[in-house]
């Protein structure tokens, strides 16, 4: 059994180890409102630019811009990736790079090559490990999303799908659902859409805008001013930004969930340890003092 001192000592690890939890949690917490306030706030935006992109995938007008033209033959597809430049968040960042090699080994298994953007330290670390074709990467990302930084990486998957050395580019996030659940998310970002369906939206909230929808047969189609291919380029261009720049606030607010919930449990499970090394102390030094005890009567008795 360990002696009192080494005990001791233990609990004074322990203990400025749970007062470190405690203030990562508390840091987190305050973090996550403004994380959470940010996601929410892009939300609708992201949904209704996606919503008028499957429109218009449907609608026939005069102008095809290559965001637009579905690739029959896909032989190379562009991913991008979105982690947090931090750990201690639990198990957000493994569940995320679990499910992006899962389609990883997908493609492989179809013949289609990959190549990668990387937002975030972690998943630019993984990728790098494994030797995948890491095109661009932005790490250092803060606690607030840059457009003009994200679309400086993404920019290199887009300019690759346009003179078609890749067919398509996915996007790989963490879906924020509520403060102790996040949904790893792989979702088409090029070619467009033809579904309504919103990868930020849950099931549930899906079908509730489906249903307050009025189920029409006649095709989409809209009056272009001044001209369709300057409207088009301009919405094509905000599609990408907004679903971008959503897909990183909601990794981001995941990232805050994440680590104030599992600095908690840390906090926790830190307290339950110096309770039981508290009762541990106690037993050894009780016993400390009635061998002491008992050596004196002993020596008395002998006297």
């Amino acid at each position: 059994m360990a002696g009192i001192k080494e005990i001791r000592t233990k609990i004074k690890s322990v203990q400025n180890t749970r007062k470190i939890t405690k203030a990562m949690e508390m840091v987190a917490a305050s973090k996550m409102r403004k994380a959470q306030d940010r996601m929410r706030a892009g939300r609708p935006y992201a949904t209704k630019v996606r919503e008028i992109a499957a429109h218009l995938m449907q609608a026939h007008p005069d102008y095809s811009h290559p965001y637009m033209i579905e690739r029959t033959d896909v032989r190379s597809v562009g991913v991008v990736v979105v982690t947090t430049d931090k750990g201690l968040c639990g198990g957000l960042n493994t569940n995320i790079m679990r499910l992006v090699l899962a389609r990883l080994k997908e493609f492989e298994q179809k013949g289609v090559k990959t190549q990668f953007t990387a937002f975030g330290n972690k998943g630019a670390g993984l990728l790098t490990r494994i030797r995948a074709n890491l095109v661009s990467q932005e790490v250092q990302l803060g606690d607030a999303p840059n457009l003009e930084r994200l679309i400086g990486a993404v920019k290199v998957q887009l300019d690759d799908f346009v003179d078609g050395k890749i067919d398509a580019v996915y996007l790989a996030t963490n879906r924020f659902v509520n403060t102790m659940k996040q949904d790893p998310s792989f979702i088409r970002l090029l070619p467009l859409p033809s579904s309504l369906v919103d990868p930020f939206l849950s099931e549930a909230d899906n079908e509730e805008m489906e249903a307050g929808k009025v189920k029409s047969t006649y095709g989409w189609d809209y009056i272009y001013e001044p001209d369709s291919k300057t409207v088009i380029d301009e919405l094509l261009l905000r599609y990408v930004e907004g679903l971008v720049f959503q897909a990183v606030a909601e990794n981001m607010a995941s990232e805050q969930s994440a680590r104030m919930v599992a600095m908690k449990a840390a906090s926790d499970n830190a307290k339950k340890v110096i309770g039981d090394l508290e009762l541990v102390y106690n037993k050894t030094r009780q016993a400390a003092i009635t061998k002491e005890i008992s050596e004196i009567v002993g020596g008395a008795a002998a006297v």
